[in-house]
């Protein structure tokens, strides 16, 4: 994936480079962006991936902070904090029918990655536009842990991937929208594969103890340039 984005990359700016050829600097629609690093506020809506049983970190709101600092050509090596406001429905796997079930309780997931981003048009924008790609690794956490449910989050390793736009209508200031998938893996007790008296095991089948999960993110976020 690394060489093809790579390559998209420099298409784009190759077409950059011809399209402003026979336009007046102040009529032509790229503008350079000569701010070598940005600093991010955003929000937006988390979506998880769904687990067979239910009992991980749900849907819910998030925010966080993106530092960004141009490294080379149209490339620039991200950091990023997020934070999810969700819930989680915990079970007690040593009982059975309705005392099994032990509610909905909130809780906090953080996401940590550090990224490479492209800028699709290099140093410049179109109409104000720029086209980003990104890709990445951090890790997830989470308070998880619920009184009787013996499942735990960790803090599992995550790749992310993703785009967006910028909308740079010149001075210290853009606008952003994102969209980023987060990569990471979700693991049952081995409390969840035991069949108390006079019941069934929580998790039935042939359902792996750990599988990857792809949870997605759409965010909007207003960011502060510096260091020209």
């Amino acid at each position: 994936m690394k060489h093809v984005l790579s390559a998209l990359a420099l298409a784009c700016i190759a077409s950059t480079a011809r399209a402003q050829v026979g336009h007046l600097p102040e009529h032509s629609p790229y503008r350079d962006v000569e701010a070598s690093q940005e600093f991010t506020f955003f929000g937006g809506h988390y979506r998880a991936g769904k687990d067979p049983i239910g009992i991980a970190p749900r849907d819910g709101p998030m925010y966080g902070l993106r530092y960004q600092i141009h490294v080379g050509g149209p490339a620039f090596l991200t950091a990023r904090w997020s934070h999810v406001n969700s819930d989680r429905l915990a079970i007690d796997p040593t009982q059975t029918g309705t005392a099994r079930q032990l509610g909905k309780h909130d809780v906090s997931i953080n996401l940590y990655d550090v990224d490479l981003s492209l800028n699709l048009t290099g140093q410049k924008s179109f109409h104000h536009i720029i086209p980003v790609v990104n890709f990445g690794a951090g890790v997830a956490s989470c308070g998880c842990s619920v009184e009787s449910d013996p499942y735990t989050f960790g803090t599992p390793f995550a790749f992310t991937f993703g785009g967006g736009l910028r909308y740079v209508p010149g001075g210290r200031f853009q606008l952003t929208a994102d969209w980023n998938n987060y990569l990471y893996q979700l693991k049952y007790p081995t409390a969840y594969y035991v069949i108390p008296t006079g019941g069934t095991a929580a998790v039935t089948g042939n359902q792996a103890r750990s599988f990857w999960k792809n949870n997605r993110a759409l965010t909007l976020g207003a960011s502060l340039l510096f260091f020209r």
